[in-house]
């Protein structure tokens, strides 16, 4: 075997280059990265890519739109870390070659603006908020298929993804003791789109954790924990957001940090390793805020107590973020199956992505509607009544594709789920 060289000879600073030669091309990770899964090729792999960031590094080879494109059609989700058995960190190789090409690319004009949009809307939701308001008032009038009819392919696209906006108004209504001065505290991070389309995600979750005997802090604000930057390459507004959540989630004192989307679970979760280079009161306080973030069905279970009676069947999909960048595969079953008379029912390829990834859904749409079909037939093979899941992505990912089959299985997210299931049971 050869040699490990310390660092890069060539100078072209894209990625750690030493984590270039944790990857020792055994290939264990292409059956694993939804991408190969659906063309096939070796530069659509997690290898393949690892080939073409070593390449670039080198200067073997020059950043142009073949070696673009293929590296755009990585989800970033993270499937190759959970199979990779040498540790590989896709996950932060991906992400500093996107920066490298956001630094040194021009892109054609139209995907230019496309992600010039997604940059300047979604992190922000009172943007949002304006941006969707309009479809709010149409669809109260009940003229949304009107204009999704009327709108070209690519606009039509976008809308689909977007849910009945009515339901993201809905709010929690689940009693619950009040917590005692010694409980548990526990914040929710809002997120960006969550706050905004799905709303009674995060109302839903807060209340199952009170009903659980946590004491729930709120934020004065929440802003973006800077996931969707990561992913596009914008690291510069990733860490401003990620030291503004820290000094915020650290202010908290809470004992433990909760989201209901995956991603920012996840892009919080790494903030100590983000920031370990900044001063180091902040990057002390970035691995603390790190140390506390956990997920919501850990959180939850053993502790919630359960409705007496829920009867159907439920299968659930392993949002990717949750599965291979927290590791949390069990405890959201454990809680279904806590429910008298719901049957669980497993998915083919249950962790096997479906194509949401972020915004990744609205810049590559050829590739995640493939996956959402993908998903959709797997869904629909356990003949469920509810797929559930921990991520809004996702649940508008999947939900749009099941939709357009006509299917009539709902697809909601844990929190949405246990509040129905207690609420249903309480009556």
């Amino acid at each position: 075997m050869a040699s490990r060289p310390a660092h890069s000879i060539w100078g072209r600073k894209i990625v750690e280059y030493d984590l270039l030669f944790d990857c020792v091309h055994c290939g264990l990770c292409l059956e694993a990265c939804p991408t190969y899964a659906i063309s096939r090729a070796e530069m659509d792999s997690p290898r393949g890519r690892i080939y073409l960031m070593k390449a670039l590094a080198e200067g073997r080879l020059d950043l142009d739109s073949d070696a673009v494109r293929h590296l755009d059609a990585c989800l970033g989700c993270r499937g190759c870390e959970t199979a990779c058995p040498s540790g590989v960190h896709y996950g932060r190789l991906i992400e500093d070659t996107r920066s490298y090409i956001e630094g040194n690319y021009r892109r054609e004009t139209p995907d230019l603006l496309r992600r010039g949009l997604i940059s300047a809307i979604f992190p922000y939701p009172a943007r949002l908020r304006i941006l969707i308001s309009p479809l709010r008032l149409i669809e109260r009038a009940g003229l949304r298929p009107l204009l999704n009819r009327m709108m070209p392919r690519s606009i039509r696209s976008w809308l689909e993804l977007l849910p009945p906006l009515a339901s993201t108004q809905t709010s929690a209504s689940i009693s619950s003791p009040a917590p005692s001065s010694s409980a548990q505290t526990v914040v929710v991070h809002h997120g960006c789109v969550a706050q905004v389309l799905a709303r009674s995600e995060i109302a839903n979750a807060e209340a199952l954790l009170a009903r659980a005997g946590y004491r729930v802090i709120h934020l004065d604000r929440t802003i973006c924990c800077g996931a969707l930057d990561l992913h596009s390459g914008n690291r510069a507004r990733a860490l401003d957001f990620a030291r503004a959540n820290v000094r915020a989630l650290a202010a908290s004192g809470a004992n433990a940090i909760v989201s209901t989307a995956s991603g920012c679970s996840t892009a919080i979760a790494e903030y100590g390793m983000l920031l370990k280079d900044d001063d180091h009161e902040l990057s002390e306080k970035a691995r603390l805020v790190a140390s506390r973030v956990t997920d919501l069905s850990n959180l939850l279970l053993k502790r919630l107590p359960m409705p007496r009676s829920f009867s159907c069947t439920v299968t659930y999909h392993d949002a990717c973020h949750l599965a291979h960048g927290l590791g949390v595969r069990d405890a959201p079953r454990e809680l279904l199956r806590s429910i008298p008379g719901l049957k669980l029912v497993e998915m083919v390829d249950a962790d096997m992505c479906c194509g949401s990834a972020g915004s990744y859904n609205l810049t590559e749409p050829e590739m995640a509607n493939a996956l959402a079909r993908r998903k959709a037939d797997s869904t629909i093979a356990t003949r469920a009544d509810y797929v559930v899941l921990a991520n809004p992505g996702c649940e508008f990912q999947i939900a749009s594709e099941l939709r357009r089959r006509g299917s009539n299985i709902r697809v909601m997210h844990l929190a949405d789920f246990l509040a129905m299931a207690i609420r249903t049971s309480d009556e």
